[in-house]
């Protein structure tokens, strides 16, 4: 980059609502409400509000995994939040999540509501709530090591890699490069790290596979970004390995398909109140096939 084109920052930064790619009507640098809207309710304990994101889909993910094993407790309703049209600024929204960011959750299976947000803190309540899909004794700790660096590491893949690959308003070489690079070291971590164990925690699947499946399990899948060839995700093939596995569990293809609002029909399940729902979407699929 040539002198005459570097950026020069302000001595103090303002806001320029023209910035900001395909996302720059939502981005502002203040939190709160833009508006009154009251959020809808449904009939189980558990009420999501949420789009399928790849932390949106972590929690639709646990959720189905643990009707799976029996839970009928877990029961949910899904109800979608259009980011691209604001609806994480209601007021309704914003009182479960003041940081107004999918997923929200509210836990109504106690006397007194729980509000839950951050994808990781949700799958830990939830797992810690039904005493499933976390480990126990030393492997604990080595699944809550890998869940919170799956949080603190996907921002460099989405808002960092994700961004400016895929939304900003124009390709930035060394942002590219820059997080492409650090992509890459993150997928070469899992990768050695799979070349010894079935799952993240050896041979439990646990909330570190559910936190980390939807991010980077998408990514080498070729469904993030459309980025699998540019970063070579192939050549990972331990972690090619567990992205396919995990792919082919039951929850997880239900999972995906809550509160998706994009790509083929019959892979869409706006809205999810029952587990009848699934089925209906297969007949309607069906039904359009013939």
């Amino acid at each position: 980059m040539s002198a005459d084109n570097s950026y020069i920052p302000p001595k103090v930064w303002q806001w320029n609502t023209s910035n900001g790619g395909n996302w720059a009507s939502i981005n502002r640098p203040i939190s709160g409400p833009t508006h009154d809207n009251a959020l809808p309710k449904g009939k189980h304990p558990f009420q999501l509000h949420s789009l399928a994101t790849p932390n949106g889909v972590k929690v639709t993910i646990m959720l189905e995994e643990l009707l799976a094993l029996g839970f009928d407790e877990a029961e949910y309703d899904a109800f979608l939040i259009d980011i691209s049209k604001g609806e994480q600024f209601a007021s309704g929204f914003v009182d479960i999540n003041p940081n107004s960011k999918i997923p929200a959750l509210l836990d109504q299976s106690n006397e007194q509501p729980i509000r839950l947000f951050e994808s990781g803190s949700i799958l830990l309540h939830l797992a810690e709530k039904f005493n499933a899909l976390i480990p126990k004794g030393e492997k604990r700790a080595e699944c809550m090591s890998w869940l919170f660096w799956q949080m603190g590491s996907a921002p460099y893949l989405g808002g960092g890699f994700g961004h400016f690959y895929a939304y900003a308003p124009e390709k930035i070489e060394y942002c590219i490069d820059r997080f492409s690079m650090e992509v890459k070291r993150q997928l070469d971590v899992l990768d050695k790290h799979l070349a010894n164990n079935e799952y993240i925690c050896g041979d439990e699947y646990s909330i570190a596979d559910v936190a980390i499946w939807p991010w980077y399990g998408a990514l080498v899948l070729n469904r993030l970004y459309d980025a699998a060839e540019f970063l070579d995700a192939g050549s990972y093939k331990n972690l090619i390995r567990w992205a396919n596995q995990l792919d082919q569990r039951p929850a997880i293809k239900r999972g995906v398909m809550v509160n998706k609002t994009w790509g083929d029909l019959s892979t869409q399940l706006h809205e999810r109140h029952d587990a009848s729902d699934f089925l209906k979407r297969t007949q309607d699929k069906l039904e359009l096939e013939n």
